[in-house]
């Protein structure tokens, strides 16, 4: 008996689906932390760090922080474009998109939203860059002029979106509306609005477009859905982390992760596209509810705020 309990629980700890690499202090950092994004090339993560008005540049590799842009107004979203080499930082207070040479830290052009500029995604199929902003817009910048060149209206703040990459449609979350809006992003007009009724709060997205799968974090009460990404039904929910932020759908193993500001980031496994299971969950940090997860790493980049003893810093975990 005791040696298959040795082998049951050795099973068990196998089967965690994530490993603590290592912890990068965020010396100086206060305040509540927003999104992040990856230079791949360079392994460097550009953190928004919403509290404190920087933007932290951390080297993986290094494991600290290499440089820090200061001046900004409540920084939320950001993304960094390989093609032109900029850093694109949109600021929640005053609403401004800022760029940046992605070398030099020079800046390199902004473009004004009014207000609430807030995520920030990347149109490869059509070099631009997505903003979501103010009471109820998303806009596209050209990364070759930096000039706004498509503007779609909404009923309320758009929180996250995600746009399938093999045809137009993007997909709203407008929380404040309790809906979701699906958009054709060239056309540059709503298609449908699909109610949410089975939570409120909800706020992160990712897509499993092989599946037809939109997968969505609430916070009330603490759920992840699965919708069918045609009709907007809800095939699948299970509770989840509470307070999350961010999720992200790994392709490569089927599986969500999501991160949640109760201090659990926990893995979910696709059996199929209305079947989901959870795989284990690890204990993190109160206030750890935004993170990346970079498949070419196979890493996932937790942010973890200051709060009283804990100070900030990003806890890097591999995927096992």
């Amino acid at each position: 008996m005791r040696l298959a309990a040795f082998f049951a629980c050795a099973a068990l700890a196998c089967a965690q689906p994530f490993h603590l690499e290592k912890t990068i202090a965020l010396p100086g950092v206060d305040g509540r932390i927003d999104h992040l994004a990856m230079d791949v090339k360079t392994q460097r993560l550009l953190l928004s760090a919403l509290g404190n008005n920087t933007v932290e540049v951390v080297g993986i590799a290094a494991g600290k922080v290499v440089h820090s842009l200061p001046g900004m107004s409540e920084p939320q979203g950001t993304s960094y474009v390989s093609a032109v080499n900029k850093l694109y930082v949109a600021n929640g207070k005053g609403g401004v998109l800022r760029i940046f040479d992605a070398t030099s830290y020079k800046p390199a052009g902004e473009v004004s939203f009014g207000d609430d500029a807030d995520n920030v995604r990347f149109d490869a199929a059509h070099k631009w860059i997505w903003v979501g902003y103010a009471d109820g817009g998303v806009s596209a910048v050209d990364i070759a002029t930096g000039k706004r060149v498509k503007d779609i209206y909404l009923d309320a703040h758009p929180e996250s979106f995600q746009m399938e990459q093999n045809g137009p449609r993007m997909f709203v979350n407008v929380p404040d509306a309790r809906e979701f809006e699906v958009v054709d992003r060239v056309q540059g007009r709503v298609l449908a609005k699909w109610p949410m009724t089975a939570a409120a709060k909800c706020f992160p997205m990712a897509l499993d477009e092989a599946s037809h799968r939109i997968f969505v974090g609430c916070r009330q009460p603490a759920k992840l859905l699965a919708l069918d990404m045609d009709s907007g039904k809800v095939v699948a929910q299970l509770t989840c982390p509470g307070d999350t932020d961010d999720l992200f759908y790994d392709a490569a193993r089927k599986r969500i992760y999501v991160a949640g500001g109760d201090g659990f980031l926990e893995a979910f496994a696709q059996k199929s596209a209305d079947a989901y299971q959870s795989l284990g969950k690890v204990a993190t940090a109160a206030g750890a509810r935004t993170a990346l997860f970079v498949p070419d790493l196979s890493r996932i980049f937790l942010a973890v705020p200051r709060r009283g003893a804990q100070g900030a810093e990003v806890r890097v975990f591999t995927v096992e």
